[in-house]
């Protein structure tokens, strides 16, 4: 998880007023991909990542610093992406808190099968994002 909060700090201040999320992607205990928020409309990190990799590679793990989206704004929605894609497992460091996601991006991926875990180093990813996080 520390990998993919080196990640975000990539994507300052071009993300702006997206949060600066990043993203890796591990197999077999190696990253083999990596991802960080791109400027308004282009892709998330974890688009960014996956777009690194073929698509029938689903035996991997997902490392992302933030909760996938659950909606389509600019961009599709990423928790869909890594559910359409069968990836299987995904660590989160928190949830977004954007009323439009709030867990919902977690509950497209469970829903799918994919298994789940959110908390990873949670108060050091709460601590940068914080600034850049949206409630509404």
């Amino acid at each position: 998880m520390r990998e993919a909060m080196m990640e975000g700090k990539k994507a300052l201040p071009t993300c702006l007023p997206n949060p600066p999320v990043g993203c890796v992607i591990v197999k077999n205990n190696h990253i083999i991909a990596r991802g960080f928020t791109n400027s308004p409309g282009q892709p998330h990190a974890e688009a960014m990542a996956l777009n690194q990799i073929p698509v029938s590679e689903n035996e991997v793990s997902i490392f992302v610093t933030l909760e996938p989206c659950s909606f389509f704004g600019r961009t599709p929605s990423c928790a869909k992406e890594i559910a359409k894609r069968k990836i299987k497992e995904v660590y989160v460091g928190i949830l977004d808190p954007h009323k439009k996601n709030q867990g919902k991006g977690i509950i497209i991926l469970e829903n799918s099968g994919v298994k789940v875990k959110v908390g990873i180093l949670a108060k050091e990813i709460k601590k940068d994002l914080s600034p850049y996080l949206l409630t509404e």
